[in-house]
């Protein structure tokens, strides 16, 4: 049995050390560091140097110094950016961890206990808040090749794996990428006939300055208020039971409040006598008063509202739009853009064209009412534009309405690797035409990979009952997937064969 452990690397490991790197670069004579260089090392940046034990034998090592980066650039030499092998070129403040020396005892090498190195460095890399690691890498076989093919060419095979390269294939396994080609990097490195690649991987938790106010958060928690439809008097009434919920979900400390598309249709009871079209328009003047109550318990409550969506008329046309409400007051508007045939049919409603992103404090948000989460195209947009936390407001009156904006939003969620939430109205209006029964089981889905659940469901409320729903999403999740998913829809996208742009969007949102 083989006992394997990775740790930090002492002085008194140096003899065993000696052994290993002697074994390793055996073609290379003489080739080890000497026990002042791995002094100067633990000296100036102990927790830099890493190695991996067999039954407490040290067979491999992975060592590194913090460089600012700028004081090099892409055009060093391996002796210029150790400086002169005395490694005073640590730099404590600098802002990239370099990779000086990685090898594994060759005895050893079918226990992928380079890869163990690695993921030990990524995670240094990321604890000390670093932007990267960079590394100079030797390509020994390319001396193979050299006759016909250029080193560009070479390093393109590799990574087709037309050809296999004892280091740059394992770089390139362990998600780094070729920055840059360097030439006379490392002087008597024969097989690589002196070129190297300069190899980066990219810290994606990277943050250039902590902020210990206002710091971008990194889970994000959801209040969904699946609505029930019910008689009120008057728009007063109406905002007791929208208060009533704003301040439930900011009880929970929720940074969203998410209100369902035509939640207030019960004041058209008013308006029964008159056809569906002109109802919807005289529904449409509470708009802009809702519209400000909502700003107001925005702030009041601490937490961004997603106001569903409400009737707007606009130039004489009748839009079905929403606000987004900041706790910090401001506030945007949003707008469906595709307009059912019933939509048209009984008010005439026109559909918008604002396509865009919000920035928020919680995290980049899309909102999409209803039917719109039912046509990918504008949630690629979206994703395009970083997309973490895409909210459909919706109003379905049959389980196939609901089916369709549930199946849809749960795909959206895959492939555009974003989290995505639901809210909808249940009950009934018998007094209100065209809006008599709805049925709705909010929800939020997520990616389907590791990190999330496995069917893709975070979590659902009850089917057609009024209830909240609170949710906890960690949208540091989102940037691991986007990079080491198993599947990455975003970046596998052929663009070389089709593309998805924007055609017309002409106002900003106000």
């Amino acid at each position: 049995m083989q006992k394997i452990e990775v740790r930090n690397l002492k002085i008194t490991d140096y003899m065993q050390l000696k052994k290993s790197m002697i074994e390793a670069y055996k073609e290379w004579e003489g080739a080890y560091w000497k026990e002042h260089h791995i002094q100067s090392l633990l000296e100036r940046f102990p927790e830099g140097q890493i190695c991996v034990l067999v039954n407490d034998k040290i067979v491999g090592t992975a060592l590194s110094i913090k460089v600012d980066y700028e004081k090099f650039g892409d055009d060093h030499t391996y002796r210029e950016i150790t400086g002169n092998f005395t490694f005073e070129t640590h730099d404590p403040e600098g802002d990239i961890l370099y990779g000086i020396e990685v090898f594994i005892h060759p005895e050893f090498r079918g226990l992928r206990l380079g890869r163990r190195l690695y993921e030990a460095r990524k995670e240094l890399c990321e604890k000390l808040n670093l932007k990267s690691i960079l590394a100079g890498g030797r390509i020994p076989n390319y001396n193979e090749f050299a006759h016909k093919l250029k080193p560009r060419e070479y390093i393109e095979k590799v990574k087709m794996k037309e050809i296999h390269d004892p280091v740059l294939s394992f770089q390139l396994a362990n998600d780094f990428h070729v920055r840059k080609v360097l030439k006379g990097y490392m002087p008597g490195d024969e097989g690589s006939l002196e070129y190297a690649t300069l190899l980066e991987w990219n810290n994606i938790y990277y943050t250039k300055t902590q902020k210990l106010i206002n710091a971008p958060k990194s889970v994000v928690r959801l209040g969904l208020i699946q609505w029930q439809m019910r008689p009120f008097a008057n728009m007063d009434q109406l905002c007791e039971q929208i208060e009533f919920f704003v301040d439930a979900v900011s009880g929970y400390k929720s940074d969203f409040a998410l209100f369902p598309e035509l939640f207030n249709a019960p004041l058209m009871a008013d308006f029964n006598h008159l056809t569906e079209a002109e109802a919807m328009r005289k529904l449409a003047d509470y708009t802009i008063p809702l519209r400000d109550k909502f700003i107001e318990y925005a702030v009041a409550y601490n937490i961004n509202i997603l106001t569903g969506s409400m009737p707007l008329v606009r130039d004489g046309k009748l839009y079905n739009t929403g606000f987004l409400c900041r706790r910090d007051g401001t506030h945007e508007v949003y707008e469906k853009m595709h307009i059912t045939p019933n939509e048209i049919f009984y008010w005439g409603m026109t559909g918008g064209d604002v396509i865009k992103t919000y920035n928020t404090d919680a995290g980049k948000i899309g909102i999409l009412i209803c039917y719109d989460i039912e046509f990918p195209e504008l949630s690629r947009i979206l994703a395009k534009q970083n997309l973490q936390i895409l909210f459909v407001p919706f109003l379905t009156d049959t389980q196939n309405g609901y089916s369709r904006v549930r199946n849809c939003a749960q795909a959206r969620a895959i492939e555009n690797e974003c989290y995505v939430a639901i809210a909808g109205c249940v009950g009934n209006l018998p007094k209100v035409n065209n809006m008599d029964i709805q049925f709705a089981q909010s929800a939020v889905f997520t990616p389907a990979d590791f990190p999330f659940p496995t069917n893709g469901i975070k979590a659902e409320a009850t089917p057609n009952t009024e209830m909240t729903l609170i949710v906890d999403l960690d949208l540091d999740l989102l940037k691991e997937l986007h990079n080491y998913g198993s599947v990455r829809n975003l970046k596998d996208r052929r663009t070389d064969i089709y593309e998805l742009r924007l055609v017309n969007s002409k106002r900003d949102s106000k």
